[in-house]
């Protein structure tokens, strides 16, 4: 079973299947290249070739040295098999990013009843894919910008990339099941430079464009989105009256399209920016370059298949746990979104769309008068956030340092990483959430501006009146 076929199951499982048999399929196509990979290391000779490399994981956490000092592993890795299995990993992650973040343009339309559950996430599946082709910025700001090169080529190997993907996708099903609209591309980037510092020491990251291109867009963005959703807010309610507003539910669906044609040209990106730091990392593609073009292609099909299977958890929160949302409200938190969205990805910001997109619906719930702000939930969130980059920087350091033993490694990482997202995929059958449960819109749990004044006052004279007049009434079938 050679690689090119192992790349043929895996193309078929992201291209054409359905998404109720996409997970076999995806764990048949894992299959085919895990042991493609076992051969390959079987059967090979533990000589130099430009064909293997070595596990050289220099850890300065183990040896107290500034750039970390060698380690090179006795078990020679064919390079082009590794590669094959990070690609695979790549896109499964890039799978969970879509259905992890189908709320981010969806949960707003869906919770007002201007779309269906199904069409909804069927729209943004399409222009996920169709953003993926518009921009490659954020993929070279990944591929070339995070990770610095050395006198030798880039201070990553494939195999740290393996293990930070690992953190990744773990950190984004367990949020999952929580319901929790975290940061997927916060997770990948926790675990790359988890990894990275394991396996070639804080050199390796280039802290400039950390701080520039992710840390501080994480910071500002939401807040960024939240004022100006805001004021979209408020300026929707003072220019419309009540019986207008249910004309924004037309306009959402063009807003929150809006969004996922964004979220397409950003999140899209990050996955081809590890493919082409692994390729780079590999020796199979120089340094410096974009991603080539089936690398954007296998990537727009597996974040629009992981966008149709819908988020259903997460859109619960979004759109139901930190607000009630109005239509105009959504029209509002769309448009904050998507307008911070392409704007960051114009500039090179690799930016958290979650954040974005949390950040616009707390703005909206501040911005319409009588709403509430469900600040637990908020608070939840906002944790969240904080601790995504931690979490998954130190399970990429674990699986960077299991990873360091070679194949065995590798082969120990894969195993108990394939139980735990089981264990997780499990629980979560236990409390199922699906598109039946979000499919029908209450207009009357909305809540409305309070009066005030004298309208207050007549409000509640005729509250009581009404209360008295039921109270003295005689019941139906009793006689007087």
């Amino acid at each position: 079973m050679g690689f090119k076929h192992s790349i043929y199951w895996l193309s078929k499982a992201t291209a054409f299947s359905a998404p109720q048999n996409a997970g076999r399929l995806w764990i048949k196509s894992l299959y085919r290249l895990s042991r493609t990979a076992y051969r390959g290391a079987r059967h090979s000779a533990p000589v130099e070739s430009t064909r293997r490399i070595h596990m050289g994981i220099r850890s300065p956490l183990r040896f107290g040295l500034p750039g970390g000092s060698p380690t090179v592993c006795s078990t020679a890795v064919n390079i082009e098999l590794m590669v094959a299995l990070v690609i695979a990993l790549a896109l499964f992650f890039d799978f969970t990013n879509g259905f992890h973040d189908t709320a981010n343009a969806m949960a707003t339309p869906i919770a007002t009843g201007a779309l269906r559950p199904r069409v909804a996430v069927g729209i943004a599946a399409v222009l996920n894919l169709v953003g993926a082709f518009l921009s490659t910025t954020v993929a070279n700001t990944i591929s070339g910008g995070l990770i610095n090169e050395g006198p030798s080529g880039v201070l990553i190997t494939p195999t740290l990339i393996f293990a930070g993907l690992l953190g990744a996708i773990l950190w984004n099903l367990v949020t999952w099941v929580l319901g929790l609209p975290s940061s997927s591309s916060h997770a990948l980037f926790g675990g790359l430079i988890g990894a990275a510092i394991v396996g070639a020491g804080f050199a390796s990251l280039n802290l400039t464009v950390l701080l520039s291109k992710i840390v501080l867009p994480a910071v500002l963005a939401p807040i960024v989105a939240g004022l100006v959703s805001f004021l979209a807010t408020r300026i929707a309610y003072a220019t419309t009256k009540k019986r207008q507003r249910d004309g924004f539910r037309v306009g959402q669906i063009f807003t929150s399209s809006l969004v996922s044609l964004a979220h397409g040209t950003n999140d899209a990106q990050k996955t081809m920016g590890v493919i082409t730091l692994t390729l780079i990392a590999g020796g199979l593609q120089p340094a410096n370059s974009s991603p080539q073009f089936w690398v954007i292609l296998v990537c727009a099909l597996a974040i629009a298949m992981g966008t149709y299977t819908g988020g259903w958890r997460i859109i619960k929160t979004l759109g139901h746990g930190i607000t009630d949302i109005e239509p105009a409200q959504g029209f509002a938190a769309e448009a904050a979104t998507a307008a911070t969205i392409l704007a960051s990805t114009h500039l090179g910001f690799a930016l958290s769309t979650t954040q974005v997109a949390s950040g616009s619906v707390i703005g909206t719930g501040i911005g319409r008068k009588g709403a509430s702000v469900r600040w637990r939930t908020a608070g939840r969130i906002a944790l969240g956030w904080v601790i995504t980059i931690p979490a998954a920087a130190a399970v990429g350091a674990l699986a960077a340092l299991v990873a360091h033993f070679g194949w065995w490694g590798i082969l120990f990482d894969a195993v108990v990483a394939t139980l735990i997202f089981v264990a997780i995929f499990l629980i979560s059958r236990r409390s199922r959430v699906t598109a039946h449960d979000l499919a029908h819109a209450n207009p009357a749990h909305f809540v409305r501006p309070k009066p005030r004044g004298n309208k207050a006052k007549l409000a509640a004279a005729a509250a009581t009146a009404a209360a008295a007049a039921t109270r003295a009434a005689p019941a139906k079938g009793v006689e007087p």
